[in-house]
């Protein structure tokens, strides 16, 4: 009566090690494969696009992977045992891949987007190197940039839907002009501390004019401890001298 439950077991075994060391292999291919093709990217723009799309993505997959191939590794080298503890051993592996998947995902989610975002704003504000001299380009302010966006680009920032950083060669003039998103990343919960407040929703109040400048609400939510809270910030008076310009040439 035993032979038939120990001849399973060392089937399992033999396929066990082998489909859990497929699972490990391709969570390190999958790691692999992000960084390899990160380090290719010599434009620091795109570098900033694939981590933030990506990079959580590709780590928690990997885990996924890692956790399942480890899990059937570890009941993967049994010696003689009845099916009955084989059973209860799969069980206890199983609630303990599911517990350390949860941490995992915890820490995704709620830890790792610091050491993200740091990276992210390294590369956003390290100086571009001008494809013209071979030399640092100088990043603009706000104000100095309005020069090189048209009135649609002013309007997305006017109302934080987009930001836009330009970066000028001041040798040769050379402009560069990066989009980046106006609600960014997470920022960092006052109440729990975590990095899950985002905002959820916002609202222009008063819309500007060419003599005064308009108000907008940004409600913030954090995912994690459910916190609430709101900002106002003013948007810029509209530019009579940019909306003149049409008028003039229609003429």
């Amino acid at each position: 009566m035993e032979e038939t439950p120990l001849q399973f077991i060392d089937t399992w075994n033999s396929w066990g090690q082998i489909v859990g060391s497929l699972f490990v292999a391709a969570a390190l291919i999958r790691v692999l494969a992000h960084f390899i093709k990160l380090v290719s990217m010599s434009d620091l723009k795109s570098r900033y696009d694939f981590i933030n799309a990506k990079e959580i993505s590709a780590l928690w997959q990997s885990a996924v992977f890692v956790l399942i191939g480890a899990g059937i590794l570890v009941n993967s080298f049994i010696s003689e045992i009845g099916l009955f503890w084989l059973i209860i051993r799969g069980f206890v592996t199983l609630c303990v891949t599911f517990i350390l998947g949860v941490v995992a995902n915890n820490m995704f989610k709620f830890y790792y987007p610091f050491y993200i975002e740091k990276r992210l704003k390294r590369l956003r504000y390290k100086p571009r190197i001008s494809p013209k001299t071979g030399k640092p380009m100088k990043l603009l302010s706000e104000e100095e940039e309005d020069v090189y966006l048209d009135e649609g680009m002013q309007a997305e920032e006017n109302v934080f839907s987009i930001d836009y950083d330009v970066w000028v060669d001041e040798e040769t003039g050379f402009t560069k002009i990066e989009k980046y998103s106006g609600h960014l990343h997470a920022q960092k919960c006052p109440e729990c501390n975590y990095q899950t407040l985002r905002v959820e929703k916002e609202e222009i109040v008063t819309k500007p004019t060419y003599t005064e400048e308009g108000e907008l609400i940004k409600h913030f939510s954090c995912t994690y401890c459910g916190y609430n809270a709101q900002e106002a910030f003013k948007i810029a008076k509209l530019d009579t001298h940019r909306s003149s310009e049409p008028a003039m040439s229609e003429g």
